[in-house]
């Protein structure tokens, strides 16, 4: 065998190996259709990259609490959510920093809630988190900033390391979506229409310190400054959710960082007269997020204040655009009924999303 058939040979092999490779990671890799249905959120991103004026960032308070389709049909306002469950601050900044590499927002609006945790918290929150982002040095940096002790830096690059071990889990969803899968989200906001309202709220348990923690400041200083060097103007906010508790040193020491930077914070708790939130009706799960009614109260108050900010203009009037959300509106309706006719048929709303 000459020298060049062997190197076609050992190439031939190397390229089926990694083919193999890929399918099998691919196939073992949750799929996040009939549970943690939230971990398709960071992936879905880029399908809606570019062109978004208002970032939104956070954990389940933004992309539960703000339907970027009320801010386009009520002020013209293209907005996209990079939340996802109980999304750390450091992940915060990353995903914004991530979102840097397809487009430049004029406003980013962070929710601030999530500071209250100064370490990785488990692997399941940080794989929802950073095993749909695209793979670059942010992610890089993510994965490193995030990773609990117990975790392998490698599972990540090569996820495969992490779930091999699926394969008496697979069910017939692992091939339905091996090479697609369902749209959950309208540009991060994830839908809910059922109510489940406030009844009855445990007394907070009182905290021996509420003071943040030194990486805390470090991260929010990192997105004051990212967005400084962007020319990004950057909200603070309490997002409306009544539990888990938001304590009122918390809130303040917010305040005074706010008011220290210039910069504007808005507790969203202390604004329920104006935004006409109801938590006998506007939540699904007794307080802890907005169901669809409340959304689009939150975000139709809101979007006074960010239709005020610099460079933020209405954008109805851009025929192309235009047509780009009708079609996001058409889903979003398409949702909305879906899940109302389940509700009345079913009680509950158990699969909400479908695309």
């Amino acid at each position: 065998m000459t020298k060049l058939k062997k190197c076609i040979y050992v190439l031939a092999f190397l390229v089926c190996l990694t083919g193999a490779l890929w399918f099998l990671q691919r196939l073992l890799m949750p799929k996040y259709i009939s549970e943690n249905e939230e971990g398709l959120l960071s992936g879905e991103y880029y399908a809606n990259a570019g062109d978004n004026d208002v970032l939104f960032i956070g954990d389940c308070e933004v992309y539960s609490n703000f339907s970027t389709i009320k801010l386009w049909e009520d002020y013209g306002i293209t907005s996209v959510i990079r939340g996802t469950p109980q999304q750390l601050i450091w992940q915060s900044y990353y995903m914004l920093k991530d979102t840097l590499r397809y487009e430049t927002p004029k406003v980013v609006v962070y929710n601030v809630f999530s500071m209250k945790y100064d370490k990785p918290q488990n692997e399941a929150y940080n794989r929802l988190t950073l095993d749909g982002m695209r793979w670059s040095s942010v992610k890089s940096e993510a994965v490193r900033a995030s990773m609990t002790e117990e975790e392998s830096y490698l599972s990540y690059v090569f996820p495969i390391l992490r779930f091999h071990s699926r394969w008496n889990e697979l069910s017939g969803e692992d091939f339905e979506y091996l090479f697609s899968s369902e749209q959950l989200s309208h540009n991060g906001y994830v839908m809910r229409v059922d109510t489940k309202p406030v009844e009855e709220l445990p007394d907070p348990i009182p905290l021996a310190d509420y003071t943040y923690s030194n990486i805390d400041w470090e991260y929010l200083d990192k997105i004051r400054d990212l967005c400084k060097e962007n020319g990004i103007t950057l909200i603070l906010i309490k997002s409306a959710s009544c539990y888990p508790y938001w304590f009122e040193e918390w809130d303040q020491q917010i305040r005074d960082y706010a008011e220290k930077n210039q910069l504007t914070y808005i507790n969203f708790l202390e604004h329920a007269d104006e935004t006409g939130i109801d938590y006998k009706t506007d939540t699904y799960d007794a307080g802890l997020h907005l169901n669809l009614a409340g959304a689009e109260k939150s975000s139709a108050w809101f979007g006074k204040i960010l239709k005020e900010q610099p460079g933020i203009t209405d954008r109805r009037g851009d025929s192309a655009l235009a047509a780009k959300w009708q079609e996001k509106i058409d889903y979003y309706e398409e949702m909305r009924a879906a899940q109302e006719k389940q509700l009345r048929e079913t009680g509950a709303v158990t699969n909400y999303h479908g695309k």
